[in-house]
């Protein structure tokens, strides 16, 4: 049963504490914090508990402080033994040295109270991951530590050691730390049937912690950290109890302007004095300025190459010595100098993009600034919460918008944010890849019975629902010698008649050399194909959106793609409009949650714009300032927005309405855009589905262009409109799968996420006898049995890869939520013929061209759009006669 703890008063507490710990514990802090209250009584209770509290509210404590007591007691009752009384558990490696020194530091400190009174207590700590030297190993497997701090790959691996893992039989405590980092992904798949094999093999129930700052729902993530008793082919979850004290800490967001995005103020003509360029000036501006302010501060962005570039700036505005960078493509002795000097005071301001978002001790920062939006509530909370790093102070921090949509997005982020409403995780679904490799390391282990290995792996929250016939078919293949031809071998022996499993010869050195879930990629070389001469590079992620005859820009030329061949892609150069910004791959997905809202928050504006009456702008004005606490040039330019839209169109795009506006450009293609606010995971889902259904259709090449607002799909000729109006029939709930299995079949997106899957599924190898394989010949590998799999029905990592893409790359399950939802009349289609993009379509159309003009132009065309909507509307309405000559767009 899921249930909440119950808070427990100080004296409760303080009670049920060993002396010498109660009274290190009063002098060095006095009060227990929120999270402590409920906590720390549970976990000396043995109950599993999830703790959801704020950064810098003693979480730390919360969760160890019951287990230092109990492993405090044995030591002095001279009764602790030679094992592993501990595990934890991070993503980060990072973070487990941060988690070694808070609590070396305290266990000194206790150890000291102890001594003066004639008893000496001897608990030890270790770090463990891939960094750990051989030496530090035998020392653990000798003496090993009470507390062990690892990462999921390798608490698989000691799990797998056959000396060290018997030092984990009769371990009593499991904490999982940054809990919502795992489980809505592979690597959180790969960890819950890590735990469950390690249950399995202890010879009693331990106890389990989750911890995070920022997560929901916590009824869903507590099922994903106990797992299930599967009984009688029941699934139900064990018991675990919920610490919500998520609002233990104030916040305080504001969202800012660099400057007028649309201005009525003004009777300049489009204010063409302001630059592209001075747009970016003031938004460095407006970040020197709050990094002046403030003692230290932490700057957002949304990519490494964002980061790279605000902090080349930020140092040529102040002293350079002062400012950092930090990403993951820096070294970590880069990283760990940055750090080092965020915690020291040297650093003044520090860029990042998302690798100090999690827990990493960083000292006390005062404020955070966000450039762009952070796409979801959830990550802004975990980013603006690294400031005010301690219990009782507000986290600070403002988000500096980039454009006019930015400033709408931003707006509701900021509200949901200061209402703590956060973005659901999707716990991760049954990663058959993932199954197949615990299967290896299951063999390794012993001579397994199929029924009681399938127990074991039902017991895993995601695999709740795997079925029999499902686990057979991972047995089969991994026991086959049908693909021998394309070199893939056994890994296990099955005997299905007799219904039981064991290792083969090969099957630990391939399982411990290929533990884990995180993909290897590289860069990608560009040839010409006729010439075969060399053009540059670009990433997997960007080559994964590309389909045959996409057009792109590399080196400031265009380029259509034709295929690729492991990581060489091969293109000719042409002329015309790229269908793919170069940029693509590095984008962050609007979350379907902070999308609804945003839908709403449209429907809310349109609502008072048509029952305010004459003074509607006033109270429009007055309403946002008051309750989304923006400034009121922040208030007048989403008033214009919407007023231009409304004017243009007669429609704004809500939560429970979908716009589909069409128009032919001047080139004869009918842009066909839908306005649809539901994250841009499930618009990925629902832009294939359209695109793939009218190209069979019509016989015709569509391309795609999609941003977090709607997407655009054009074909290369004129429709009617009423062949427009039927599109939206094409796709429903039932055939969006069928549709977008068939779309992306022959794409490079599934050929490169079914080598990510064969090789965690253990059937390609990326090592071999000591020797690295390298990506391209992996890539080369899995394309040649890509080729023969395709032709097995229901083939076990042809399924995953499938799988991986619909749930995982997209959202079909919340694409499937918005088709139902429009077949029961929930959600309104309305339809629109304009003579060009009305003002919400600007920045989709712009992304059109987005890698063929300068920013400049780019800002020049935004202009040009907006000119023509005003010249249109002032047609019919002459009250708007000003507007044509005080629209300013950065």
């Amino acid at each position: 049963m899921i249930a909440s703890a119950r808070e427990y008063s100080d004296r409760e507490i303080y009670e049920r504490l060993e002396p010498h710990i109660a009274k290190w514990f009063r002098r060095k802090y006095g009060k227990f914090t929120p999270p402590q209250r409920y906590a720390i009584v549970e976990i000396m209770r043995r109950k599993n508990i999830l703790i959801c509290a704020p950064t810098g509210s003693g979480k730390t404590f919360a969760c160890f402080l019951g287990i230092l007591n109990y492993l405090c007691e044995l030591s002095k009752r001279s009764e602790i033994g030679e094992r592993v009384y501990c595990l934890y558990i991070s993503p980060l490696k990072a973070l487990g040295n941060d988690i070694r020194k808070n609590l070396e530091e305290p266990l000194s400190e206790i150890s000291q109270i102890f001594r003066e009174d004639g008893i000496d207590i001897d608990i030890r700590i270790a770090v463990r991951t891939g960094d750990t030297t051989q030496t530090e190993r035998q020392r653990m497997l000798k003496k090993p530590p009470h507390i062990l701090i690892t990462t999921p790959e390798t608490a698989a691996i000691v799990l797998n050691a056959p000396k060290f893992r018997e030092h984990l039989r009769m371990i009593e405590y499991v904490v999982v730390d940054e809990i919502h980092e795992l489980a809505d992904s592979k690597r959180g798949a790969h960890l819950s049937i890590t735990l469950e094999r390690l249950q399995n093999f202890c010879t009693h129930d331990f106890v389990r912690i989750g911890m995070s700052a920022t997560i929901y729902p916590l009824d869903e993530v507590a099922k994903f950290l106990v797992g299930c008793e599967y009984d009688r082919d029941v699934c139900e979850p064990r018991d675990c109890l919920i610490a919500d004290v998520s609002f233990a800490r104030k916040l305080d967001v504001r969202v800012i302007s660099p400057c007028r995005f649309i201005d009525f103020s003004s009777d300049d003509v489009i204010a063409k004095d302001v630059t592209a360029k001075d747009v970016t000036e003031r938004l460095y501006e407006r970040v020197k300025d709050f990094v002046d302010k403030y003692r230290s501060t932490l700057v957002f962005t949304n990519t490494r190459s964002g980061a790279e570039r605000v902090s080349y700036k930020l140092a040529s505005m102040i002293d350079g010595e002062c400012v950092g960078t930090h990403h993951s493509s820096l070294s970590r002795e880069v990283r760990f100098a940055v750090e080092d000097g965020l915690k020291s005071g040297k650093m003044k301001a520090v860029v990042c993009s998302s690798s100090l978002e999690l827990g990493i001790d960083i000292g006390a920062l005062e404020f955070c600034i966000l450039i762009g939006s952070p796409k979801s509530s959830t990550r802004l909370i975990q980013r603006i919460g690294r400031s005010g790093h301690q219990l009782g102070r507000t986290a600070r921090g403002c988000i500096i918008v980039t454009d006019i949509d930015d400033l709408v997005e931003c707006t509701v982020l900021a509200k949901r944010a200061m209402d703590r409403k956060l973005d659901r995780v999707h716990v991760v679904g049954m990663a058959l890849d993932v199954l197949a490799q615990h299967i290896v390391g299951m063999a390794t282990e012993r001579k397994w019975r199929v029924e009681d290995a399938f127990r074991v792996v039902k017991r895993a929250y995601p695999y709740r629902n795997l079925t029999i016939e499902q686990f057979i078919a991972v047995l089969r293949y991994l026991s086959g010698n049908e693909l021998e031809n394309v070199n893939v071998y056994p890994k296990i022996w099955f005997d299905e008649e007799e219904g039981v499993f064991g290792r083969k010869k090969s099957s630990r050195a391939i399982y411990m050399s290929h533990i884990g879930t995180i993909p290897s990629e590289s860069s990608v070389q560009v040839y010409q194909k006729s010439t075969r001469r060399w053009i540059g590079e670009i990433d997997e992620p960007f080559l994964e959106r590309l389909e045959r005859n996409d057009i792109f820009v590399l080196g400031g030329k265009t380029y259509r793609f034709l295929n690729a061949d492991g990581v060489r892609a091969f293109v000719e150069q042409c002329d015309g409009q790229p269908t793919i910004p170069s940029w693509i791959g590095e984008m962050l997905p609007l979350e379907y949650d902070s999308a609804i809202d945003i839908g709403r928050f449209r429907a809310e504006i349109e609502r008072r714009m048509d029952e305010g009456g004459k003074n509607w702008r006033k109270h429009i004005k007055e309403w946002l300032k008051r309750e989304y606490r923006i400034d009121d040039v922040a208030a007048s330019d989403i008033i214009a927005y919407f007023e231009c839209q409304k004017r243009f169109s007669g429609i704004i795009p809500t939560d429970k309405r979908i716009l589909i506006e069409h128009f032919t450009d001047e080139m004869g293609r009918h842009n066909i855009i839908f306005h649809a606010l539901f994250g841009r995971r499930t618009l990925d889902a629902l832009s294939r589905a359209y695109a793939f259904a009218v190209s069979r259709k019509y016989r015709t090449n569509v391309s795609v262009t999609i941003n977090d607002n709607g997407f655009i799909l054009r074909v290369p000729h004129t429709m009617r409109s009423e062949d427009v109006k039927e599109i939206i029939n094409m796709v429903s709930s039932s055939n969006i799968e069928e549709l977008l299995r068939k779309s992306i079949q022959n794409t490079e997106l599934f050929r490169r996420r079914f080598r990510h899957c064969a090789v965690r599924g253990l059937m390609v190898l990326k090592q071999y006898r000591g020797y690295d394989i390298s990506v391209g010949k992996q890539q080369r590998s899995s394309s040649s049995i890509l080729e023969v799999v395709s032709k097995i029905e229901g083939f076990p990592i042809l399924e995953e890869t499938f799988r991986e893409i619909l749930e995982e790359v997209f959202d079909i399950e919340s694409a499937k939520k918005v088709l139902r939802r429009i077949e029961h009349g929930e959600i309104s289609v309305r339809f629109v013929e304009t003579p060009f993009p009305s003002p919400f379509a600007h920045n989709l159309v712009a992304m059109q061209a987005s890698d063929v003009i300068l920013m400049e132009s780019r800002r020049e065309l935004l202009q040009e759009l907006h000119r023509k909507v005003l010249e249109y509307v002032m047609k019919g309405d002459a009250a708007l006669n000003k507007i044509i000559n005080s629209i300013q767009l950065s």
